[in-house]
């Protein structure tokens, strides 16, 4: 439900050129809008071939690529989508600072940006669950503890909107803005550079 609500409200919002960062096995693409150009990265080559049967299955034209890529080391230029969306993401890979620096990076200034994921709250039922859960964090595959503040400390981003998730309203849907500077270039991710470390 939560991926679906968030195709959702990309639709609404996103521009022309958007990247769903861990795609996984392609369960959202079917649901962009048909005049977007998706392209999608995931680390794991299992998923990634399941998505690209899906799309070849189901004829999703307006998917561009499907990349193994490592979310925390795009290997795209910087300002190269309108629209970038991790769902499920962030309290996955080591470091969730490298993975929202990378993510601001290759979106242009005054993007879209949007981020799915479980925010550890520390009161009322949701932080007793929290609590519970934490000593599991190395089989759920995941981290309860993930805290919203500490992670959004590590880049710049306005936060537009915010929307609960199921289930049970435990993952948030953040809409936000790229607030970076205009022009703000990483020396060594240029148009010309990194492209090598595509894997189709």
């Amino acid at each position: 439900p939560g991926r679906q609500r968030t195709v959702q409200i990309a639709n609404r919002v996103a521009g022309r050129r958007v990247l769903e960062v861990g795609v996984g096995t392609g369960l959202s693409l079917a649901s962009y809008r048909r005049d977007l150009s998706v392209t999608g990265i995931d680390i794991s080559d299992e998923m990634l071939r399941q998505a690209r049967r899906r799309v070849a299955a189901k004829q999703l034209r307006h998917v561009e690529a499907l990349y193994n890529m490592d979310a925390e080391n795009l290997a795209f230029a910087d300002d190269s989508f309108d629209t970038v969306i991790a769902m499920y993401v962030a309290s996955v890979v080591p470091h969730p600072d490298r993975l929202l620096a990378e993510v601001q990076r290759v979106c242009k200034p005054d993007g879209q940006i949007l981020i799915v994921n479980h925010f550890a709250e520390t009161r009322g039922l949701r932080g007793r669950l929290v609590r519970s859960l934490s000593r599991w964090s190395t089989k759920l595959g995941w981290r309860p503890d993930f805290t919203l503040e500490p992670f959004l400390r590590h880049g710049r981003l306005d936060v537009l909107e915010t929307e609960r998730a199921a289930p049970f309203g435990l993952f948030t849907i953040l809409l936000c803005r790229n607030a970076k500077r205009d022009g703000s270039r990483h020396p060594d991710k240029t148009a010309s550079g990194r492209q090598h470390a595509f894997r189709h």
